[in-house]
């Protein structure tokens, strides 16, 4: 994968170039390997825009900025893109970071394409600035809450850290599951070990445990501690917020990290485009691509056609939102008002149920599908 340019390089052109601020988690506490795919994603398609003559007969450049997961850096980068002149901005994978950027957006004027954070309140308030590739977090994990009924599991143990992405996804549970007969268990990760989870799900018979907690830990010592604990031989570990979709992830824990069912947005089989694109992205990425990574080449591809029919203006950047149609990865693009999501929204990209086969565990296996 090219090394992203620094703030150095970013900034030394010519004045020629349509400049696009890429946010994405490139070192700890962020989510690093999620960060390195998106990259590769949005880099892939600005050299592919660039090979057909770019915008205009303008080259697309990306000037990346590292949020490192914190919301604070990510606004300061938000300020200091909009500063460079930067024509648009693109990215981000932690929705809370994603919550900052784009209010900061919103107040700069500044159009902002989030490629993979799923908060349903992206902004407090209704945005004409902001637009989502990701589905919102509610209709993915009412899915997750679908399979998890359908495969018998009504008393669910929640294993979270305190952050407003994990508490809503603990809300959606609960909202979703109460009414069909399901249980939904807190166990606060502020107040226990790894190794006390266990005796917390026997004490509460949960049949199920599903990780809302940070990604390598504490979700590897939560894994490990069930998978070693002969009481829960039983109990199903799931993720809906995809730690298992990342090579490390299987580097890290081996076999247990298999049959622990998470969310992923790809359809069952890619188009034509999808194909070349993953094809490409393996090339880049010397390992199979994430849907993240193709989240961040859609990124691009709408903001290219975008900026090639509107201009780099940035108003109009942000009046183009509705009028999109553009063939991506998984699907034809166009975004949309959606009752409870205040920014606009493509609905929806596919959504499906997966794990890593026990078999075979680089291989994925399709549990359940929207």
């Amino acid at each position: 994968m090219n090394t992203p340019p620094s703030a150095s390089e970013a900034e030394r052109t010519d004045g020629s170039a349509v400049r696009i601020g890429a946010l994405v988690p490139l070192t700890r506490p962020g989510w690093v390997e999620a960060g390195r795919h998106l990259l590769a994603g949005l880099e892939l398609a600005v050299r592919e825009v660039n090979d057909v003559g770019g915008v205009g007969g303008r080259p697309l450049e990306l000037v990346v900025r590292d949020t490192a997961a914190d919301p604070q850096r990510a606004a300061a980068a938000v300020d200091d893109l909009a500063r460079l002149g930067v024509a648009a901005l693109a990215g981000e994978y932690h929705s809370v970071v994603a919550r900052a950027a784009a209010a900061r957006a919103n107040a700069l004027g500044l159009p902002f394409l989030c490629s993979s954070a799923v908060l349903d309140a992206l902004t407090e308030q209704p945005t004409e600035w902001v637009a989502r590739l990701a589905p919102a977090q509610s209709r993915g994990w009412q899915i997750y809450a679908d399979f998890l009924l359908s495969a018998g599991h009504s008393r669910i143990a929640v294993a979270a850290e305190s952050s407003l992405y994990w508490a809503s996804g603990t809300r959606i549970l609960r909202d979703y599951l109460a009414p069909r007969g399901g249980t939904v268990i807190e166990l606060g990760m502020s107040a226990l070990a790894p190794a006390a989870v266990c005796d917390e799900l026997v004490d509460n018979r949960a049949t199920a445990l599903i990780l809302l907690v940070g990604h390598p830990e504490p979700a590897v010592s939560i894994v490990k501690s069930v998978r070693r604990d002969q009481r829960l031989a039983e109990i199903m570990i799931g993720a809906p917020a995809g730690q298992p979709e990342f090579a490390e992830w299987a580097t890290l824990l081996g076999d247990d990290s298999a049959a622990i069912p998470f969310l992923r947005y790809l359809p069952e089989r890619l188009s034509p485009l999808g194909v070349r694109v993953e094809t490409a992205l393996r090339e880049r990425l010397a390992e199979a691509p994430s849907f993240v990574a193709f989240e961040g080449y859609d990124t691009i591809a709408v903001l290219a056609d975008v900026l090639r029919s509107h201009g780099a203006d940035r108003a109009r950047t942000a009046e183009a939102w509705p009028r999109v149609a553009v063939e991506g990865t998984r699907g034809q693009i166009q975004f949309s008002r959606t009752p409870g999501i205040s920014v606009w929204q493509w609905a929806w990209t596919s959504i499906q149920v997966v794990d890593r086969d026990p078999a075979e565990p680089d291989r994925f296996r399709i549990l359940h599908a929207s």
